[in-house]
């Protein structure tokens, strides 16, 4: 049984150690391929510039402040957004998941809203707010929503009934019921709905940095792209991927640290 174990137990460090190489090893050949294709001439280096070129755009960028002036602002946006969606998705999730009312009214229409594209209402947000810094932000919002409420809402709901009748034979009831068994079995769905936010947070970051956008990374996209700057363009392209990136393992850390008592999550 011991030889098993240990068998086992090793098996499972070579696969996390392969699962690891790999990570590193297939993105690197592709940046390495990617390299020697514009170097042999198998691809234009005005449609697709190599990596030596995006690194150098990289440095053009750091030594003009741009990057230092346009990454904040993006950052502001995005986290403004976020905060705004998320409060009112975890409001609205509470809403519904406690109280039948609450399902009655939300419920059915968030669903339906939630279906519709947020790249579909851009239009209709210009109208209603203009081309400044609001539609950018309730754009980010109205993405955000969705992803806390669904994981809130299902979270309350699927609290297991045993729980709470438990905690009625020991007195709990109303808001004590809630605070004390409801929302501590809740707390994981409502933080991967956060977890979610977040990345869509982002998603919608991209879109709304797109309408007349002055200042942040999407600004320095569409100024590129008018300059014919594709090297330009793929380096914000790529601060937006790395962006996410980092939110994606912030929020797993956190999601960690709130809740001890779960399974670890792999976040390499």
């Amino acid at each position: 049984m011991e030889s098993l174990a240990v068998r086992g137990r090793q098996g499972r460090l070579r696969s996390a150690w392969r699962g690891r190489f790999l990570r590193i090893v297939v993105p690197a050949v592709l940046i390495v391929l990617w390299q020697l294709s514009s170097v042999l001439g198998w691809a234009d280096e005005f449609t697709l510039p190599p990596p030596s070129r995006i690194i150098a755009a990289y440095q053009e960028l750091w030594a003009n402040g741009d990057i230092q002036a346009a990454l904040p602002i993006s950052l502001k946006r995005a986290g403004t957004g976020l905060a705004i969606g998320v409060s009112l998705g975890l409001v609205l999730g509470l809403f519904a998941g406690l109280w039948k009312i609450g399902e009655e009214i939300f419920d059915a229409p968030l669903q339906m809203l939630r279906t519709i594209p947020f790249i579909a209402v851009v239009p209709l947000f210009i109208t209603w707010f203009g081309i400044g810094e609001t539609p950018k932000l309730v754009l980010i919002a109205a993405a955000t929503v969705f992803p806390m409420y669904l994981n809130t809402y299902h979270g309350v709901r699927g609290v297991d009934k045993k729980l709470i009748e438990s905690g009625q034979t020991f007195g709990l009831r109303g808001w004590r019921l809630a605070a004390r068994v409801i929302l501590p079995t809740a707390l994981p769905a409502a933080l991967t709905g956060l977890r979610y936010a977040a990345g869509v947070s982002l998603l919608a970051l991209v879109l709304a940095e797109q309408i007349n956008a002055r200042e942040g990374i999407g600004y320095l996209v569409n100024n590129a792209n008018q300059n014919q700057r594709p090297d330009i363009v793929i380096a914000g392209i790529l601060i937006y991927a790395l962006l996410g990136i980092v939110v994606d393992v912030l929020m797993r850390l956190a999601e960690h640290f709130a809740l001890p008592w779960r399974p670890r999550v792999a976040i390499g």
